[in-house]
């Protein structure tokens, strides 16, 4: 795992991103949980981990079978390989969160005490930061 580091100007960026995404419906393939992490996490460091999976699927499922086929169980399993885990209390700022979704494990990106996160059934919205099951650290340990 090659640490990454945050651009000076991250916050202003990261919440750039998060209001352009705001309003994008749930889109497999272009916009849903994993894609929307990732891409906070491209907007705080300039390197998207999910750049070879954008566009490459059209379903959740087969979202799963394309990171499958890449060695991966899951989305979970992609931000794992690609950040620290670190406790959920101990998570800030931009950071990424795993959380309980309405159809299985869902990840979302902190701010203050919620998380921003890409339900499966609309667009984004606000979870409780009491709800989150795991934290990735995005610029380091």
């Amino acid at each position: 795992m090659t640490p990454l580091t945050r651009v000076p100007d991250w916050q202003s960026r990261l919440r750039l991103y998060l209001r352009a995404a705001r309003h994008r419906p749930l889109t497999p393939g272009q916009h849903d949980c994993c894609l929307f992490a990732a891409g906070a996490v491209a907007a705080q460091t300039g390197v998207d981990l999910a750049a070879g999976w954008r566009g490459r699927y059209t379903t959740i499922r087969g979202g799963y079978r394309v990171l499958r086929a890449a060695g991966y169980a899951d989305h979970v399993a992609l931000i794992a390989a690609h950040l620290p885990e670190t406790s959920p209390s101990r998570c800030a700022e931009g950071d990424i969160a795993v959380l309980p979704g309405e159809d299985g494990i869902a990840t979302g990106v902190i701010q203050g005490e919620a998380v921003y996160v890409l339900w499966a059934g609309g667009s984004l919205t606000l979870a409780p930061i009491d709800a989150v099951l795991r934290g990735f650290k995005v610029g380091g340990a």
